[in-house]
């Protein structure tokens, strides 16, 4: 049995599908169950990693756990999973860790640092996942270009190589279902370099539409955006896009060493989710 939490996520959602296409048995820990459609095959708890009674049920007789963890979250999780006889944890990190650093450079960084040392000073067999940007963190450019040819944010010329939510996934996959992956750290990238401006253009081209970037200042974007990102997380965002102008962004091959094909393209993702925009 494996535990996916976070199993309505970007990522989650895919990790589910591919375990459930692949025959294993799978449960759900959902905070909001009614509010998904869930294949027959799949075992669903209500619950989520605070609540200590429903975390108990959904590791009960599990050998494996995909973790979305939370800020928090993470001493909590390590203790009931040792509890429940959990074996394998794979953990959904962030590339924003930095294993040489005293302090981690901001909140992302921090909370995930806190949840893999939790894991790594428990008896549990654990991988960890560091995507560096989501390419499905552009979605928040689809109000702009469903009403209009111009994406207007910060830093034109922040370079990062984004990488499919599907990619991270499958990846989760392989950790999950294969042995070898124990006290492994994958670092995910898309296969490129490439700018805010440069990815517009290529989502354009997936739209069938001219699509430019037009740079406007960062405090701008930051009341733009403040509504719905707490500010220590929004000052961390801008920081990096900041930091990344007029550098290339590092890739890795650890995708396609995982699954044995190339890490999809930033084109391959805006074909997937044209709609959206």
């Amino acid at each position: 049995m494996i535990l996916v939490t976070g199993a309505t996520g970007n990522v989650g959602g895919h990790v589910l599908a591919l375990l459930v296409a692949g025959g294993h048995d799978v449960r759900a820990l959902s905070r909001s169950p009614q509010a998904a459609a869930w294949p027959t095959e799949v075992d669903v708890v209500a619950g989520d990693l605070a609540d200590p009674a429903a975390l108990a049920a959904a590791l009960a007789g599990a050998d494996s756990v995909f973790l979305f963890a939370v800020p928090g979250s993470g001493p909590a999780f390590v203790a009931a999973a040792q509890r429940a006889g959990i074996r394998r944890v794979v953990l959904l990190s962030s590339g924003a860790v930095d294993d040489d650093a005293e302090v981690q450079d901001g909140p992302i960084a921090a909370y995930h640092a806190e949840i893999e040392q939790a894991l790594r000073g428990s008896s549990l067999a654990w991988t960890f996942l560091r995507p560096d940007v989501f390419a499905a963190n552009t979605l928040m450019w689809a109000g702009q270009t469903k009403a209009g040819d111009v994406i207007r944010g910060a830093y034109a010329g922040a370079a990062s190589a984004p990488v499919h939510e599907a990619d991270i996934a499958a990846v989760a996959v392989a950790a999950l279902t294969e042995d070898g992956h124990s006290g492994q750290v994958y670092r995910l990238t898309g296969p490129e370099s490439l700018t805010h401006a440069e990815q517009a253009a290529i989502l354009g081209r997936a739209l069938g539409r001219p699509i430019r970037y037009e740079e406007v200042p960062a405090e701008t974007v930051r009341q733009m955006m403040s509504a719905h990102v707490p500010a220590p997380i929004l000052d961390d965002i801008l920081a990096t896009w900041a930091a990344a102008v007029g550098r290339t962004a590092p890739t890795t091959a650890d995708v396609e060493k995982l699954t044995g094909r190339p890490a999809r393209s930033y084109h391959d993702w805006a074909l997937d989710h044209a709609a959206a925009f």
